[in-house]
């Protein structure tokens, strides 16, 4: 159930930005067992003007290949999980489309099961009692 959004500046090939979001999607599965066929991805694409960003902060060296993930999952995930999906996703997307790993930003938002409504106006993991 995560929806990602993916922010890099302008300028890279449709190849390179879907092996980002494939790698991306292939942690998710990895870490969180995130199913396959549940795929909610945004890609936001910056001018370099509009992208700021410290290229040094906490020591690490940030190039303008620095890919911004944002990604709200479910809340219940301990500590341990987490670590393994931002190292999934970084070996993932070293790997393709080779960015270093230093270019890869995670911010995670964890929201319960009643802040999802997938369609029809429902809380989709919500059981109100309807199902029989």
């Amino acid at each position: 159930m995560p929806l990602v959004h993916i922010h890099l500046i302008k300028g890279k090939s449709p190849e390179y930005i879907r092996a980002v979001a494939d790698g991306v999607h292939k942690a998710l599965g990895e870490a969180f067992n995130v199913p396959q066929d549940d795929r909610f991805q945004l890609i936001h694409q910056h001018d370099a003007a509009d992208f700021i960003y410290n290229a040094s902060y906490l020591g690490i060296r940030r190039s303008d290949d620095l890919v911004i993930l944002q990604i709200i999952a479910g809340n219940w995930r301990d500590v341990p999980t987490k670590q393994r999906l931002y190292r999934a996703i970084a070996d993932n997307l070293a790997l393709a489309p080779g960015l270093r790993q230093e270019d890869v930003m995670i911010s995670l938002t964890g929201v319960g099961k009643e802040d999802w409504s997938f369609g029809n106006g429902l809380a989709s993991y919500v059981d109100d009692g309807s199902k029989s």
